[in-house]
């Protein structure tokens, strides 16, 4: 049986992970044999935003693990716990957290950085040639991780796309039901919610993604 790690960024769509994306790629998950493990970075959000008026709640803090517990029913451990040799391969979902919490391009566009205790666990997974599934904006952090001429999509946001190949990826436009894959470096991406419409236009995408990580796993 196959292991894949899920790495979340918190829990909401304007503020940590995208739900529906996390769930959908669970459930594609189970439904193909695999298992899976969740994690998320020890750290505080960039902020904390009303879902429901989608205000930032001025002097609120929540932190990104405790918050991704949420969706992982309890069962998440700390990035930094991360032993590589159980796992298989790994799958981002998006939501505005991957690019607030995982890294600050909500913040800084192509001149983003990647946080420390994300760029040390995804690293391992570039490093040791395991597939990784990037889904909805997480792709922004494609070029950091696998250098010039990496390809992936965030669908066909221009100014993202731009950012993307600025930081010196190759960004292929692509449709909510369609994956972009780099065979050469076991990389997929697909927008989701760049995209979708509704959840059916979501999962789409993200059934064809995980199917194809564990085809490359």
């Amino acid at each position: 049986m196959k292991k894949i790690a899920i790495l979340l960024s918190g829990c909401g769509v304007f503020d940590g992970a995208e739900i529906h994306e996390s769930v959908l790629a669970l459930l594609t998950l189970a439904r193909a044999g695999a298992d899976y493990q969740c994690f998320a970075p020890d750290i505080p959000q960039l902020h904390v935003l009303n879902h429901l008026t989608g205000e930032v709640e001025e002097g609120a803090s929540r932190n990104v693990l405790v918050e991704a517990a949420r969706i992982a029913r309890g069962e998440i451990k700390a990035t930094s716990d991360l032993d590589i040799s159980e796992f298989d391969a790994l799958i981002i979902p998006g939501g505005f957290g991957a690019a607030k919490n995982l890294c600050n391009f909500a913040v800084k566009g192509a001149d983003c950085e990647i946080n420390p205790q994300v760029k040390a666990f995804v690293s391992q997974f570039v490093d040791a040639n395991k597939p990784v599934g990037f889904i909805c904006i997480s792709p922004v952090m494609i070029p950091h991780f696998y250098g010039a001429g990496a390809k992936g999509t965030i669908g066909t946001d221009e100014g993202t796309a731009a950012a993307f190949n600025t930081m010196g990826g190759d960004h292929q436009d692509a449709a909510v039901h369609e994956i972009v894959v780099d065979e050469g470096r076991k990389l997929v991406s697909t927008p989701a919610y760049m995209l979708a419409g509704n959840i059916v236009e979501a999962a789409s995408g993200i059934e064809k993604l995980v199917h194809k990580v564990l085809e490359l796993a």
